[in-house]
């Protein structure tokens, strides 16, 4: 638990109406010892999607993953797989290559199998392939990591074997709890090297692009979502041809833009529709996810989550960002590369990383703080009410507890969360404030 900080996050918090009537009608037990919520304030067609940027296998990474028997990649993801676990769909942009051995990192990447396992494990469910790596290892390399990805029954897009291929499975239609979306990836280039016929690398072009988001459209998705490998490598601020295809692609109907590439975080922004109220998430740079990078900026990166509702209409009600950094072995101490979320207790995290990841931190909520609109840090979210913990290192929103039972907290998914026993009295105390109890 004490490692865990997002161990439970509900990341998006609700309102509903008559809060306090509902928890002090529906409490069946006079006992603090156990306290009931029957309804849930989450409505009932919601869908959560989580965009991490760059996976990422520099020499680095695979001489530290490797074993007497193979490669091992469980610990890299360890801090996160809970907040992972938390979306319905969570997709990564796959940067590397799976051509088989010699396995190789920059500049042309060929990553073990077993990284894939691992993320695979991690809980991420959908991919993006797209990118300027795509044909590190030409046509054998592109081929095989499709058909890797295929057998563990990971949907992506971005890269095929032949137009056929594309024909059927693309544009990309994810459903998932009642809601179809439909999930779009282009490259810039591939640095240079052609793709294969038959194979096929989605690129930037526009008249292709227009084409697709018509297809989209036909197949009725709830939302269209557009994962873009752009940008200039390093730059902290997205570019005018960034600034153009966002601008392009939502006129043209994509209704979110997710991108990657630079290597470092760049600004997001949350736009209002002035005459539809649609809103439309545009994300220039994911920045890096796990790599061997260490240069000021380019060691850590987000984790984007949002959140669809469906009613009469499908909307963007809800979004915001996490940061995380990588941790190398140099700095941890550790074996392998380790992803930690920017906010674990400080005696979680090793004393000589302590300072970089604090420069990370420090460097983008600055750029953040001058260019992101719309969208909030998931801990500035932590300043209202809703979010109650329960451990040092974790947490919930109030409106997802539907019962305290002596240490444990239901949630409204089944879920049965520890409470510390330094932290019990105040849980209790903030329910039966906020469920209308009053004092037994």
């Amino acid at each position: 638990m004490r490692y865990t900080l997002f161990l439970v996050i509900i990341f998006l918090s609700l309102s509903c109406t008559s809060r306090s009537q509902t928890r002090r009608d529906s409490i069946n037990n006079n006992s603090l010892d156990t306290l009931s919520a029957s309804k849930s304030c989450i409505p009932a067609d919601t869908l959560r999607l989580l965009f991490v940027g760059d996976l990422m296998q520099h020499q680095g990474q695979i001489n530290a993953a490797r074993t007497a028997k193979g490669y091992d990649y469980t610990t890299c993801f360890e801090y996160v797989k809970e907040e992972i676990g938390t979306a319905d769909l969570a997709i990564a942009n796959l940067e590397v290559t799976l051509g088989g051995k010699p396995y190789k990192g920059y500049p042309a990447f060929s990553a073990p199998d077993e990284f894939l396992t691992a993320i695979h494990n991690a809980g991420f469910n959908v991919l993006v392939t797209a990118n300027n790596h795509s044909l590190d290892r030409g046509k054998p390399g592109l081929e095989r990591t499709i058909r890797l990805i295929d057998s563990l029954s990971i949907p992506h897009a971005g890269t095929y074997i032949n137009p056929e291929e594309r024909e059927k499975k693309y544009p990309l239609i994810l459903e998932k709890k009642g809601f179809r979306i439909a999930l779009l990836n282009y490259t810039y280039g591939t640095n240079g090297i052609y793709v294969t016929p038959p194979n096929i690398v989605n690129y930037i072009d526009t008249a292709i692009i227009a084409k697709d988001i018509e297809t989209s459209k036909v197949m009725k998705p709830d939302a269209i979502i557009a994962c873009m490998h752009w940008g200039i490598e390093y730059q902290s601020l997205p570019d005018k041809e960034q600034k153009f295809l966002a601008d392009w692609l939502i006129q043209k109907g994509v209704n979110h833009v997710i991108g990657s590439h630079p290597h470092v975080v760049q600004p997001i922004e949350v736009r209002e529709d002035s005459v539809t109220n649609d809103k439309h998430l545009v994300v220039y740079s994911l920045g890096n996810y796990i790599s061997n990078m260490s240069a000021r900026h380019t060691d850590g990166g987000l984790m984007v989550k949002m959140e669809l509702v469906k009613d009469s209409i499908t909307r963007l009600n809800k979004c915001e960002y996490s940061l995380v950094w990588t941790a190398r072995p140099t700095q941890s101490g550790k074996k392998n590369h380790q992803l930690l979320p920017v906010n674990l207790p400080t005696d979680s995290i090793p004393v000589n990383a302590r300072n970089s990841l604090k420069i990370f931190v420090n460097d983008t909520r600055s750029l953040f703080s001058k260019h992101n609109r719309g969208i909030k840090e998931f801990f500035e979210i932590l300043g209202d009410n809703r979010f109650l913990f329960i451990d040092r290192s974790c947490f919930v929103n109030i409106d997802y507890i539907s019962q305290i039972n002596g240490y444990s907290l239901k949630l409204t998914d089944g879920r049965v969360l520890p409470i510390s026993r330094r932290s019990l009295q105040s849980v209790k105390q903030t329910l039966v404030e906020r469920w209308g109890l009053g004092k037994n």
